[in-house]
């Protein structure tokens, strides 16, 4: 559009049929009043006037934007990453668009990207909550606005919204067992934090797995921590420090298994005849690191379509009742194991 140049409106189709502006409304939405050859003409006139809609306008009148609200700690992550990419595929095939932002773990920021999103109309919201997050109050506010909330990952227990999660205590479990199948009996568990639901359950099942081979759960080896690299590194440089070193690490994710897998290295141990490491997630860089890293495969991918599905039969009206889908996690097993 040439600049100056004004853009039309449903006024200026109007104008020129001669017609008032409700029905050139209602022809333009499609609306069975109208008739095909009354339709045909506006919708021609539309084209030609390059007319779109005000998106500002259309939520003043119904309340909310085609514009769904996307909530994660941090965009950088592979795993968000990914998930975005899966909740931006449902929404475009939707005819939804997305407003992206990150609570950078902290959940002051999370209370305010919420109410801005409230403020913006959008039509829903899709989540993953900080590690800092206890209470959901805010997601509440949502709710009680009639803005639908979907969480995936992570979740709030004290807000009766779609979720879309794996079972952490359970992917944990197997994951440890194998571990043990392997012959390891030394495995230090790296935690998240210890607020967050998904790092409970991964620690109660890496305990449960050792106690189901008859293995000591050892204090030195149960260490919380963080979600990034810097806490896997400084959990392994500990171990070292003490001079108690395990023959396996089991990490809440793969940035806190690089942290350990990189702390190994720098101490000139070979990975895995003398440490094995493994992550959680299936980040993309677990294969680019020699050795690559044996992993629990999360399906963020799949995870963020099914979190956009769900929330947009919920904004759709074609559900009423919150329910949870938990996806099928998956070991993989590579070198580092």
């Amino acid at each position: 559009m040439a600049a100056g140049m004004k853009h039309k409106t449903i006024i200026d189709i109007a104008k020129r049929l001669k017609l008032s502006p409700s029905t050139i409304s209602r022809a333009l939405n499609n609306h069975p009043d109208i008739k095909e050859s009354t339709r045909a003409k506006i919708k021609k006139i539309a084209v030609e006037f390059n007319y779109r809609p005000n998106p500002i306008a259309q939520s003043l009148k119904t309340n909310r934007t085609n514009t769904i609200g996307v909530l994660v700690p941090e965009i950088k992550h592979d795993f968000f990453s990914s998930a975005i990419s899966g909740i931006e595929e449902i929404s475009y095939k939707s005819g939804y668009t997305i407003i992206l932002c990150q609570s950078d773990e902290k959940y002051e920021r999370e209370v305010a990207n919420t109410n801005l999103l409230m403020d913006q109309r959008v039509a829903g919201v899709i989540v993953s909550i900080s590690e800092d997050t206890r209470f959901g109050g805010h997601f509440n506010d949502l709710l009680n606005a009639g803005i639908p909330v979907a969480f995936f990952d992570r979740s709030c227990n004290d807000v009766v919204a779609d979720k879309v999660v794996i079972d952490d205590y359970k992917s944990a479990f197997d994951a440890v067992t194998y571990l043990v199948a392997k012959g390891y009996r030394r495995i230090a568990h790296f935690a998240g934090s210890k607020t967050l639901d998904i790092s409970q359950a991964r620690k109660k099942g890496f305990g449960d797995a050792l106690k189901h081979a008859n293995l000591p759960l050892l204090d030195d080896f149960m260490i919380d921590g963080g979600l990034h690299e810097s806490h896997g590194y400084k959990s392994m440089d500990g171990l070292f420090e003490k001079k108690n070193i395990p023959d396996a690490i089991f990490a809440i994710n793969d940035i806190v298994a690089m942290g350990a897998f990189r702390r190994i290295k720098e101490a000139g141990l070979s990975i895995p005849e003398d440490i094995a490491v493994m992550g959680f997630s299936n980040s993309r860089l677990t294969t680019l690191v020699s050795p690559t890293l044996t992993v629990v495969d999360q399906f963020p991918f799949e995870m963020g379509k099914k979190a956009a599905s769900m929330l947009i039969e919920m904004i759709e009206g074609r559900r009423k009742k919150p329910k949870t889908f938990i996806v099928e996690s998956k070991l993989i097993i590579r070198e580092s194991t």
